[in-house]
């Protein structure tokens, strides 16, 4: 078999569901957690939102600083008795993962206080940390299962759907079942969902690892020493952030990416279906009311981004996503699935940018190599994830502050009454706040337009055809 033919590189539909499991099993826990754990931790055990803000910007910028180490591993070591580079690492981190995720929703309101904020510390901690263990070898996996252009494609349309149906099909069943009657919190339903979900991360990756196929082996990278001999090349952090910033386009995704993290509005939305719509169960529908416009998402999307550009796109996504939260903060919605349909069209915007991001970074992979003649595909995808942890900790510890300072009171069974208004407001004015971020990065950094893009993609092909030109004339010289 010819590593870098098409026809030995083809995946099959077998593979791509096996692909498609790994993103569904790492996003049971790490959805869950990530809707869930403030909820949790506020309602259930009492603790302050606003010291769970600190917790959680301290925790994610450890997690920031962790892709790039954790994710750096397989380059320098193989572990496992096969020849496979990822699939053992991800064997390693999958059972602490699920193992995570049961620790954090561990009913822990009767130990000390010290010892129950140490608890939530550590879980918490533990859980990023088992998450990134698996997420970084699963997402470097595609380099390695085929270097197909149009293969690799199938693999992030396989990917792109694990995390929607996790929240279509599970996230759902979670706010059936930590409400009890009377919609007060139910801790047992939280650790109910904890183990299906950790069940459900070992049984999908599993899946993962038996149906998909490392077909490309990489050498593990190594650096001359003054002495003639080979020593194993050293991860250097600095070098990775030194060569990301001389990158303008990833620059610009990278601040939007971080803006994209104020749409993520799950955990606002427990409090307020519980404290403005006082129905906090209907938020199972939500998954279910936004599926016509995710269909609509997925046909309309690759069509207007081929006729007039993802950077246009973008940018008109984010000007629609203004104008909708912008309407909705101006005028209430009275009935909670109206306001769920509404704030999906609202948000549709948001959901050009997640489905073209990874397309974007892609296209600043490629400025590089445009810009200085070297691939660094694995080093800036470090980086970019690097930012995305960065962006994360940023809003999810500005969302949790922001849920003490409007007014929730810890340890009460009922919360004041100006609380639920607020949070209307809060939920709204967030991805506000994000789009704003979007278009700073993609309008005025991001600097690839449809047409540079192209021209960017001719010139690497033609490099391309160039340099195997010349090695094929090299060949022949070397045989006469």
């Amino acid at each position: 078999m010819k590593k870098g033919s098409s026809e030995s590189q083809k995946v099959s539909v077998l593979e791509q569901f096996g692909y498609f499991c790994g993103d569904f099993g790492g996003s049971l826990v790490n959805l869950y957690v990530s809707a869930f754990f403030l909820t949790f931790c506020t309602y259930v055990l009492g603790i302050d939102p606003k010291w769970m803000a600190g917790l959680i910007l301290v925790a994610k910028i450890w997690d920031a600083i962790n892709d790039p180490l954790i994710g750096s591993l397989p380059d320098h070591f193989h572990i496992g008795k096969t020849d496979d580079k990822f699939k053992p690492w991800v064997k390693l981190f999958v059972v602490p993962l699920a193992v995570s995720g049961l620790l954090c929703f561990t009913d822990v309101s009767s130990f000390p206080s010290l010892l129950k904020h140490t608890w939530v510390a550590i879980s918490y901690i533990l859980y990023g940390m088992a998450y990134t263990g698996t997420s970084m070898p699963y997402g470097a996996m595609a380099s390695v299962i085929t270097t197909d252009p149009v293969e690799r494609t199938k693999l992030s349309r396989a990917r792109s759907f694990g995390g929607m149906g996790v929240g279509i099909l599970f996230l759902p069943l979670v706010s059936l079942a930590i409400w009890d009657a009377n919609n007060n919190p139910n801790a047992g339903g939280y650790f109910l969902m904890a183990v299906i979900a950790g069940i459900g991360t070992i049984v999908f990756y599993a899946m993962l690892i038996i149906f998909s196929k490392e077909r490309v082996r990489q050498p593990l990278k190594y650096s001359a020493k003054a002495d003639g001999t080979k020593a194993k090349a050293k991860f250097s952090f600095f070098k990775v952030v030194k060569e990301a910033f001389t990158n303008r386009p990833l620059v610009g995704v990278m601040i939007a990416s971080i803006g994209s993290m104020f749409y993520a509005s799950q955990s606002v939305s427990s409090y307020l279906f519980r404290e403005y719509y006082h129905q906090p169960k209907a938020m199972a529908a939500s998954s279910y009311i936004s599926l016509p416009m995710m269909f609509l998402a997925f046909w309309l999307v690759p069509r207007l981004s081929r006729k007039i550009g993802k950077r246009s796109l973008i940018l008109i996504g984010s000007v629609l996503n203004l104008i909708g939260y912008g309407l909705l903060l101006a005028f209430p919605i009275a009935n909670p699935y109206v306001f769920m349909f509404a704030t999906t069209v609202a948000g549709f915007g948001g959901t050009i940018f997640i489905m073209l991001v990874w397309a974007l970074v892609t296209d600043a992979i490629d400025y590089q190599e445009y810009k200085n003649g070297e691939r660094s595909d694995g080093t800036l995808y470090s980086v970019y994830t690097f930012s995305r942890k960065i962006g994360s900790a940023i809003v999810s510890s500005i969302t949790s502050w922001a849920i003490g300072a409007i007014g929730f009171v810890k340890g009460a069974s009922v919360q004041p009454e100006s609380f639920g208004p607020n949070v209307r407001i809060l939920m709204l004015v967030l991805p506000m706040i994000g789009a704003l971020i979007v278009l700073v990065g993609i309008g005025l950094i991001y600097n690839l337009n449809q047409k540079k893009a192209q021209e960017v993609h001719a010139e690497l092909e033609s490099r391309r055809e160039a340099a195997q030109a010349d090695s094929a004339a090299n060949a022949g010289a070397d045989k006469a």
